[in-house]
């Protein structure tokens, strides 16, 4: 008896994330590196901002001595492969984020370890960072799948995925242990076949004629999605 199998997909590895500059018209990914250390550290990395490592594996820090060691090491990892995001303007990082579990030969990587400054934080230059992985991932680098997963209690993670154009697929119950606590990991994935209708409501979102005089969104990305 015949049995269901899935579709032939064509055999070939992705490529592994780029160690150059990724431009866009108002921010720029770079990868990390220790001269980012003296600009990150007043944004994200004093005590005050503790809650911002409250997801992340690393953090928060007492002084910067221990948010160097970090960030230096973070910069030698090859997976997660970290990327400043750099203000085009001022050339100053304000945040960054990784590409992650990266396996070339099923094609599927991962966004993950986001630290995004105050700065950075609900811009148009944090979507416009978000869209310019992605489309390394998808156009540059032939991925099949890209994940977003997080935490199931972070409820601001989950709203920018499902925002970004991420589908939830579910939640993987006692998935991790993170510092110390449990962690039920909540999945989500772009797929190369949806890339498409994604790229096109990021590029549509992110043209200036889509803000009013005062700055405003008129569509969103939702919206502009069709979903």
């Amino acid at each position: 008896m015949d049995r269901p199998v899935g579709p032939p997909v064509e055999i070939r590895q992705a490529l592994p994330p780029p160690s150059t500059t990724i431009t866009g018209p108002s921010v720029q990914l770079e990868p990390l590196d220790p001269k980012h250390i003296d600009d990150l550290y007043p944004l994200i990395g004093q005590p005050e901002h503790a809650a911002l490592w409250t997801y992340i594996p690393k953090g928060p820090f007492t002084d910067k001595p221990s948010f160097t060691e970090a960030i230096t090491a973070l910069s030698e990892s090859k997976d997660p492969f970290f990327y400043a995001i750099i203000n085009k303007t001022t050339q100053k990082p304000i945040g960054f984020f990784s590409l992650l579990r990266i396996d070339l030969t099923n094609r599927v990587i991962e966004i993950g370890f986001i630290v995004f400054s105050p700065l950075l934080q609900r811009t148009t230059a944090a979507t416009e960072a978000v869209y310019l992985l992605a489309r390394t991932v998808f156009e540059d680098l032939g991925y099949r799948r890209f994940e977003w997963k997080c935490d199931n209690l972070n409820a601001p993670s989950k709203k920018a995925a499902a925002r970004f154009g991420f589908t939830a697929e579910g939640v993987f119950r006692q998935h991790l242990i993170v510092k110390g606590r449990n962690r039920d990991t909540a999945w989500f994935s772009i797929l190369d076949s949806e890339w498409a209708v994604v790229k096109g409501a990021f590029e549509k979102w992110l043209d200036p004629g889509n803000f009013d005089a005062e700055g405003k969104q008129v569509r969103s990305l939702v919206e502009l999605r069709g979903v």
